[in-house]
């Protein structure tokens, strides 16, 4: 069988060029303020989208690798345990089977990141070791964000500690929805300064907001308050990452890119299941944001049944057959 070259991803997890990480500025409430959302015209543009950016054979399989290297794989379950944790993170070094990769001329294929509640970070740093591969962990009372604020903020700390490098903590939503700006400002820097070190992403439960304005408003404050990510969706909610909600916090994040010089990176997370959606995100965020935002540093897909479907698809490029959904396992 004829080996097809995707060339679509590096081995590394670092760009070449490493942007300074983002550091809180002062609360700009007239910019808050003047911040709008034109729901009709985003939802248009959003539609539009998968019809007009289709891509087929090398240039998909291609696509599909690069999503997988931008992937936070991610068991958050109730019944979670050491011997689940150790098979995703087993899955994350290795997210293809071999003869795939082999045909594909891939070599170093990983995901972007595994991610897990807090009680499994020391288990998935222990599974990833002698890797570049982050530890994530989900914090701050996930996924409601209720829990006293003391706690939080000594749940961020405990990740920390525990190993992880990466910390997804969620905003109190009441705060969003009342305008409240300062009060999501002020939580916003003590959660970043609680990470240290650890990267940061903003989960705004977007599916919880109301409207799009306000999407793009806390979009705006949590990266004045120095988040490295702002993302959808704990992927407990009704609605979680959407085209139209994607499409609002990137162009706050190209704003804000254009007022400060900063680049924040941005993670759909919930709902993201078939490779073709997959490709349509990639679609737009270089649309929009442009290439360097296809980086693991900059972009990051929140899923876990997402990799099985890519992993099918690709199989079928290289075979021209569907496999079962069951012989591509997540762990």
């Amino acid at each position: 069988m004829q080996t097809t070259q995707t060339h679509a991803v590096t081995t590394s997890h670092l760009p070449q060029v490493q942007e300074p990480r983002n550091v809180a500025m002062p609360l700009d409430l007239d910019w808050v303020a003047s911040v709008q959302a034109n729901t009709s015209a985003i939802e248009r543009r959003a539609a539009s989208l998968p019809g007009r950016r289709s891509v087929k054979k090398d240039f998909q399989a291609a696509w599909l690798c690069k999503a997988v290297s931008l992937m936070d794989l991610t068991t958050l379950s109730g019944d979670d345990s050491e011997g689940r944790v150790r098979r995703l993170c087993a899955k994350a070094r290795q997210p293809v089977s071999q003869d795939i990769l082999e045909k594909l001329g891939m070599v170093g294929l990983t995901t972007g990141a595994v991610c897990v509640y807090h009680d499994m970070v020391e288990t998935a740093v222990d599974a990833l070791r002698g890797t570049s591969i982050p530890v994530a962990a989900v914090s701050t009372g996930f996924p409601a964000g209720l829990s006293p604020f003391h706690l939080r903020i000594q749940e961020i700390r405990e990740s920390v500690a525990a190993g992880a490098s990466e910390i997804d903590i969620v905003i109190s939503r009441r705060h969003a929805l009342t305008g409240n700006w300062q009060a999501l400002y002020d939580e916003m820097c003590e959660m970043r300064e609680a990470c240290g070190d650890a990267h940061v992403k903003a989960i705004l439960a977007t599916g919880e907001l109301g409207t799009l304005r306000n999407v793009a408003r806390a979009s705006l404050v949590c990266m004045m308050a120095g988040a490295d990510f702002i993302k959808t969706s704990t992927g407990k909610e009704p609605v979680n990452a959407t085209l139209p909600v994607t499409l609002t916090m990137i162009r706050a994040i190209r704003d804000y890119q254009e007022r400060t010089g900063i680049k924040v990176g941005y993670k759909p997370a919930g709902g993201i299941s078939k490779a073709k959606d997959a490709v349509v995100y990639l679609a737009m965020i270089k649309d929009e944001l442009g290439d360097r935002w296809l980086q693991p540093d900059l972009f990051r897909f929140g899923a876990s049944s997402l990799l099985g479907d890519i992993e099918r698809q690709l199989e079928h490029h290289v075979t021209g057959s569907y496999s079962a959904q069951w012989r591509h396992a997540i762990g």
